[in-house]
């Protein structure tokens, strides 16, 4: 818990209300002064009371406040060692430079990496690549920027020779799920989780008793919740990229590393069948003159 904390109050906010809510706030929102405060300060700052702090702690999994502090004050100081001393939160004007755009832009990213990093369940990973090696078809399900993601995994499947199909149509995707089977693999992507579709799509496919793998940043998400195997991601936003996009860069990361983990899998097949595809489009590469 200690190596994500503020990672994992980003993935519990939506589900605190009220009092504990604006406690999880609190800390978002400035964790160096939450890493230095007593536990009444923190109470006054969040407009709640130490009770409320101490069950703030509890629902993270914490004994006490001061394990709360040492693992925000442990995440805040790798931060620092790893140079983000740009403010990610910080708002990006209209007459921003381009370098320190790119630094933002730079910064967040390579902190929701990390963050995803803390987060996945690599036992979790093992499962779904052991489930899409065995598959006689795998089908993927994503809507708009989780859409581009689907394909992206689809189109790395294919090239191994793994039988897989990237749907973003709700109908074609029913229709794909209803052929499914035991053995077969579902793989619905959404950063909310709460994307009705693709709860349809993946429900469908689990009814047909094919394992279901679910791509979220929210583990107690509805989608979360009906999976077989859950993949959690984290996103850090900036100006004009809310959580929805910039959560795609972490959401290939995970699945770049579930493709790896089918590739050795399938090592001979998945050799095999790279070095073919990439020999049938070799003729339309150009080839230099000189």
């Amino acid at each position: 818990m200690r190596d994500g904390v503020l990672t994992t109050v980003r993935a519990k906010l939506p589900e605190f209300t009220g009092a504990l809510q604006r406690v999880a706030e609190q800390v978002l929102t400035d964790p160096d002064a939450a890493a230095r405060a007593t536990i009444v300060e923190l109470a006054e700052r969040s407009g709640t009371s130490p009770a409320t702090i101490t069950r703030f702690c509890r629902a993270l999994g914490f004994e006490g406040y001061a394990e709360l502090r040492l693992g925000i004050a442990a995440e805040t100081g790798r931060a620092r060692a790893a140079g983000w001393t740009v403010d990610i939160g910080r708002e990006i004007q209209p007459g921003d430079p381009l370098d320190r755009v790119l630094g933002q832009i730079m910064a967040a990213d390579t902190r929701s990496m990390h963050d995803t990093a803390a987060l996945l369940d690599l036992g979790e990973v093992e499962r779904a690549a052991d489930a899409i090696a065995g598959a006689t078809r795998v089908i993927i399900f994503g809507a708009s920027g989780s859409a581009l993601v689907g394909e992206e995994m689809q189109f790395s499947l294919h090239r191994i020779g793994v039988p897989a199909w990237a749907w973003t149509d709700v109908h074609n995707g029913l229709a794909g799920a209803a052929l499914l089977r035991a053995g077969d693999v579902a793989l619905g992507i959404s950063h909310s989780g709460q994307t009705r579709e693709i709860i349809e799509m993946l429900a469908e496919s689990g009814s047909h008793r094919a394992t279901t793998v679910a791509l979220t940043s929210f583990p107690n998400s509805p989608l979360a919740e009906l999976a077989d195997i859950v993949l959690v991601t984290a996103t850090q936003a900036t100006t004009f990229r809310p959580d929805a996009l910039s959560a795609r860069h972490p959401q290939l990361v995970v699945l770049d590393l579930l493709y790896i983990a089918v590739a050795q899998r399938t090592h001979d097949r998945a050799h095999a069948a790279f070095q073919r595809t990439a020999q049938a489009v070799d003729g339309h590469k150009s080839r230099s003159t000189s």
